[in-house]
């Protein structure tokens, strides 16, 4: 029986300056809850849905709760998932109105023929489905991430010119079947514009999961989206390099076209990577030796 692991990030953007406390002890507390899950037998899947669940809850990082509004005042929300077993994808982008937008992904996966859904048609689909909706934004909304390497709408450098800071929340999976999982959530870029769609809810650039890795990315979306981030590290991988090399070349690869961020990955034998060219990226795991480890800075790899 594979022995199973876990990895999960809250983002790309953190400063040195700034004090994470709160958020290291969220993800271990996350961690620590999804190794009951997994070592009770819980699916690669459910167990990715539901640590990005409680990442988004916490309202500690830019996804979910975390949420700050574009520049038109509205919260856009994205996530994608995709189960490596069954290469199903789910995803929704620009949901409006709605707690968790990785548990509308994982309804677009299950309930439908489809693998996206967005805007009106998401928000439709989420309220037929009983998803839990948002009341007063104003008092939800937490604004997550004004200090790390972020800003507020309205304060962004220009997002024209290519300046685009950054937050997500992801979970990468390997359960006791050997079966692998990944997901993916953000409220995007800050200062986006009304309608923007990054990586986040695009299997193969924001997340990935098959027969070899597992896959979620955090930084610039557009520059993931050209690179095929996500995907790419599979394709790495099933060319023979090993999953550090593979992330890192594609973390040099988005570096070299001008963006930053981070990936973190799980394969089939429970190695992880989380690989960054940004000034820090929260994550923690759980090792197949059921070891937990959190860092926001450094470039360890378990």
């Amino acid at each position: 029986m594979t022995r199973h692991a876990l990895i999960l990030h809250g983002g790309a953007g953190a400063r040195p300056e700034r004090n994470y406390d709160r958020e290291i002890d969220n993800m271990r507390a996350v961690v620590e809850a999804m190794k009951i899950r997994l070592e009770a037998g819980a699916s690669a899947l459910d167990v990715a849905v539901e640590a990005t669940v409680m990442l988004e809850d916490s309202g500690l990082y830019v996804a979910g709760r975390g949420a700050s509004p574009n520049l038109a005042g509205a919260y856009e929300l994205d996530a994608s998932l995709m189960d490596g077993a069954t290469r199903k994808a789910g995803a929704v982008a620009a949901l409006q109105g709605f707690r968790n937008p990785v548990r509308a992904a994982r309804a677009v996966m299950d309930r439908t023929p489809h693998v996206m859904l967005v805007g009106e048609g998401a928000a439709l689909f989420a309220h037929d489905q009983g998803l839990e909706a948002i009341g007063d934004e104003a008092a939800w909304f937490t604004h997550a991430g004004k200090g790390e390497d972020n800003h507020p709408p309205g304060t962004a450098p220009d997002v024209l010119a290519g300046a685009l800071s950054h937050g997500t929340v992801g979970c990468c999976v390997l359960d006791s079947a050997g079966r692998l999982a990944a997901a993916t959530s953000t409220a995007g870029v800050f200062g986006k514009m009304p309608g923007r769609v990054g990586d986040t809810p695009i299997p193969g650039a924001g997340s990935w999961a098959d027969g070899h890795v597992a896959v979620s990315g955090t930084g610039q979306g557009e520059y993931f989206i050209r690179t095929v981030a996500c995907a790419q590290v599979s394709w790495r991988v099933a060319a023979g390099a090993s999953l550090d090399d593979a992330t890192r070349a594609v973390i040099t690869e988005i570096g070299d076209l001008g963006g930053d961020g981070g990936l973190i990955a799980l394969d089939r034998d429970g190695h992880i990577a989380h690989p960054f060219n940004s000034q820090g990226m929260k994550r923690a795991w759980l090792t197949t030796d059921g070891e937990i480890g959190v860092e926001v800075f450094g470039q360890t790899t378990a």
